[in-house]
């Protein structure tokens, strides 16, 4: 097999679905593309086409083998062995520089296999998957990725003239996504990844004015959980030359079990990559809940405010706000590179203001000395007598990024 050129990477469950898969290829085929053919299906495969990764690879890739996993007739470990196989041979063949897209169709285990290898492809290049459970929740096996959910509408099983349709509209969209070309922006200082919500919309719309004025592109990021994981992983890819996270409230939905967590590992990647930062805690004066329903029976007679029909927030108390503080401090202190942690005394968020209905200077008073206590020597502490939200406050920040970048 000739590797000098991109390919369009297809995953699928050839043992049950080589029919289905063989009408893809010859799509993908007809618009010119190559094509590399990962066999995911324990129980055989197909002689319509030629395979590249058969069935047998991807099982040793996912620390088992293929005999074995036939044997013991568990589906549930068996998708597990062969998503992990799969993620394994795409991180490489991405790795080598031989792929330029990446399609899978399938029900319930051939969607999760697929989506557990396009978690290894990067950002911009494209991955579509074919599915019967386009409609159903899968935030988690999408997770950060830019990764298109297609319907199925029918299962994957066997041709009929609406899957037919279907799978070639998928061949023509994963064919022309995969020739876009990379547009080439004008000359930038860099590019700066910013955090925001509501709550914290006109510092960010002023940071970013400030930042773009001084020639700064800048990529906000909404901290609703999937928002702060993306951001993290996009850093860690290296997109970014500076983070100013302005809105840190997801360390408290992880905290809280609120519905933004955005897990243990946000705010993480900035320090492990080296990349200068500025960091507030913006938004720590809150956890999300959905529905007022919906608020965990331990928190129904905390200070719930509903800021949307479905958006349900609880104010932090001080024992929280002692945690908070202790572990944004403590994060941003792993960083080598400069950073910086700015606090504005006069309130974190818009419903954290003089009259604002989360107004607790004492809850804010606990949360600020724990920053103070657990900051580590490198991390430069400043301390604004502005609301998070005033103009002022965003020209503090961007002064501050553009100090601690040019160092």
């Amino acid at each position: 097999m000739d590797l000098q050129q991109k390919y369009i990477l297809i995953i699928g469950c050839f043992d049950t679905k080589g029919s289905v898969f063989a009408h893809l290829r010859r799509h993908v085929l007809a618009q010119g593309e190559q094509v590399i053919m990962m066999n995911t299906g324990v129980y055989g495969t197909t002689d319509a086409f030629e395979v590249q990764f058969e069935a047998a690879t991807i099982a040793t890739e996912g620390d088992y083998d293929l005999d074995r996993l036939r044997a013991e007739r568990d589906r549930g470990k068996a998708i597990d062995v062969m998503g992990r196989g799969a993620a394994r041979v795409t991180a490489r063949l991405v790795a080598e520089g031989k792929i330029k897209a990446v399609i899978g169709m399938g029900g319930g285990g051939g969607t999760y296999i697929a989506l557990a290898a396009m978690q290894h492809v990067p950002l911009g290049i494209p991955k579509l998957c074919l599915t019967t459970l386009a409609a159903k929740d899968l935030s988690r096996q999408v997770s950060d990725k830019d990764i298109t959910l297609m319907p199925s509408v029918v299962d994957v099983a066997g041709m009929n003239h609406i899957l037919k349709m279907l799978v070639e509209q998928a061949a023509a969209a994963i064919c022309a996504m995969a020739n876009v070309p990379v547009q080439q922006d004008q000359e930038v200082a860099g590019c700066v990844a910013i955090s925001m919500f509501g709550n914290t919309t006109a510092c960010v719309d002023q940071c970013t004015k400030l930042l773009n004025l001084e020639g700064y592109e800048v990529m906000a990021f909404h901290a609703t959980g999937t928002g702060g994981k993306t951001m993290e992983a996009l850093i860690r890819e290296g997109s970014f030359d500076a983070v100013l996270d302005v809105t840190t409230t997801e360390l408290a939905d992880d905290l809280c079990e609120g519905i933004c967590s955005a897990g243990p590992e946000r705010l993480t990647a900035a320090a492990e990559m080296g990349i200068p930062q500025v960091v507030v805690p913006g938004c720590l004066d809150m956890v999300n809940f959905a529905q007022p329903d919906t608020v965990p029976a331990r928190f129904r007679n905390r200070q719930l405010y509903s800021w949307a029909p479905d958006v349900t927030l609880m104010r932090t108390n001080p024992e929280e706000n002692s945690i908070l503080g202790e572990r944004l401090a403590g994060k941003v202190s792993r960083s080598e590179a400069p950073a910086a942690i700015v606090i504005p005394q006069q309130g974190i968020s818009q419903v954290d203001a003089p009259g604002g209905i989360f107004y607790n200077p004492e809850a804010d008073t606990v949360l600020f000395q724990a920053i103070r206590q657990h900051a580590g020597s490198k991390v430069k502490i400043i301390e604004a007598d502005l609301h998070i939200n005033d103009p002022a406050f965003a020209e503090i920040l961007v002064r501050t990024l553009l100090e601690i970048v040019k160092k």
